[in-house]
């Protein structure tokens, strides 16, 4: 991967053996990636970015004016999220470890102190079962409306996308900070990983298949962008 500048925009540019060229913003800060192929000369990646700098800027413009979150230390005191709404972690002791939602709280609770890493393994494996009970009833409604059937669906943290979808193989992954977001939001990014099993690329077809089955997908959309981002030391 290569560090190229082009008029007032500095990207990480990648050749890969791909038919189209594609180009990237990523939170938090906005970092501009292009993924070209092999094949495509250096002026006709450099037209292309030029044609997309006015959308890049907007996109940068937009992750700058999200709210962050402080670093988090799984102390007692913190908001953390779920389902759109914040909630003040409690970390207690208790004889069985467990991770609940009482009385308006999150109550983080182990038989003796433990590390902020290990406080950290078990609220993301609360994340994970909350919304893995979630996931399923959506997946069985939207692949039932929209006739398409997955092999595979995974929950990870990803950096850069809240899912993605292989439509060769039927798997598709969702980013498990979803569990963090208003609940449309999670439907929103189910429906658009599955209209993928139908329609690979952006195109006006596939924006055509998502205001059929979703209407409301860009309303959806814009209030996953304004959510706050998560801390997170970022890499590329």
């Amino acid at each position: 991967m290569a560090e190229v500048t082009i008029g007032s925009i500095t990207l990480d540019l990648q050749r890969k053996d791909i038919k189209n060229l594609h180009i990237s913003v990523l939170p938090p800060e906005g970092k501009v990636r292009v993924s070209a192929p092999e094949h495509l000369s250096d002026t006709a990646i450099r037209m292309a970015v030029v044609k997309r700098i006015a959308w890049i800027r907007q996109q940068q413009a937009d992750f700058a004016a999200q709210p962050r979150q402080s670093e988090r230390e799984l102390c007692t005191g913190e908001t953390h999220y779920l389902w759109g709404r914040g909630y003040r972690l409690d970390v207690t002791t208790a004889e069985q470890v467990s991770v609940k939602l009482k009385a308006g709280r999150i109550v983080l609770a182990s038989r003796t102190a433990v590390e902020a890493d290990k406080r950290q393994e078990l609220l993301h494996s609360w994340y994970r079962q909350l919304l893995r009970k979630r996931i399923e009833p959506l997946l069985l409604h939207w692949q039932e409306r929209l006739g398409v059937s997955v092999n595979f669906v995974g929950i990870k943290r990803m950096k850069t996308k809240w899912g993605s979808c292989n439509a060769s193989t039927g798997r598709i992954w969702l980013n498990l900070e979803l569990v963090k977001k208003p609940p449309e939001c999670l439907e929103f990014i189910i429906v658009h990983e599955l209209v993928h099993m139908l329609e690979r690329h952006h195109n006006e077809r596939f924006k055509a298949l998502m205001h059929k089955h979703l209407p409301k997908w860009p309303e959806y959309r814009r209030t996953l962008n304004r959510s706050p981002l998560a801390f997170d030391k970022w890499g590329y």
